[in-house]
């Protein structure tokens, strides 16, 4: 029996394994990563049950971006199952009626035939800008293309219907990272520092020159950083 544990990688909105691709490459000689599919359900509640029926008895479970929304469902659900949390550029709280509206908007593009996955124009909010003309700004872009318009529909849902986590964070009692790119335009820090402030003892990160998807960005640190938190 391995002593490995079990480490639950939760992406983003049009994400896929990629995201992690990094992460779990770099930490399999002290745990067993397990890339989750959250492609499938158009509520956060869903993709936690899914996740949960799943996984192992107990896991490390971290989550990136909408990962983080549904590792704060699963904290609902189960809580008793999670070993150890990693939140990366994630938010605790909805989202302002403005972001609501961009996605909403986005909705109604799709509705019209529209699925125009990771513009150019958008990269900027996605990843830092020495990124967007580079290789990773284009796999973010094909990441978007094989999640394909009908997961983005169901993940768009999902996001604009989930709870407000702040309540949930002063109960989380299990070792906390806290990881956020400086330069995160849709998730700024200042949701990061709100979430570290509400979890007893997070401890928080900060990766300079790195925008809203950090395992890809700038694998290694994020790498080690987990590598950390797996051994706190």
């Amino acid at each position: 029996m391995s002593d490995k544990q079990a480490l639950l990688l939760l992406p983003g909105l049009l994400c896929d394994e990629r995201l992690w691709r990094d992460q779990a490459r770099d930490l399999t000689d002290i745990a067993e990563p397990i890339i989750a599919d959250l492609s499938l359900d158009d509520s956060v509640e869903s993709m936690a049950a899914r996740v949960l029926a799943a996984a192992p008895p107990r896991f490390a479970l971290a989550g990136l971006s909408m990962g983080g929304y549904v590792a704060f469902e699963i904290l609902r659900q189960q809580p008793e199952r999670v070993s150890r949390l990693a939140l990366l550029d994630t938010s605790a709280a909805p989202d302002s009626p403005a972001r609501a509206e961009q996605r909403r908007a986005g909705l109604r593009l799709l509705e019209r035939g529209r699925f125009v996955g990771v513009t150019r124009q958008f990269l900027p909010t996605l990843v830092h800008p020495r990124h967007v003309h580079s290789t990773i700004g284009a796999e973010v872009q094909a990441m978007a293309q094989r999640v394909g318009a009908q997961a983005y529909r169901r993940q768009q849902s999902a996001i604009l219907r989930r709870p407000d986590s702040r309540p949930l964070l002063a109960s989380i009692a299990v070792p906390t990272l806290v990881v956020v790119g400086e330069d995160d335009v849709l998730t700024p820090p200042a949701a990061a520092e709100e979430i570290q402030r509400g979890i007893a003892g997070a401890v928080l990160a900060r990766l300079p020159d790195c925008g809203h998807l950090p395992t890809m960005e700038d694998p290694s640190r994020a790498s080690r950083l987990l590598r950390q938190w797996l051994t706190w």
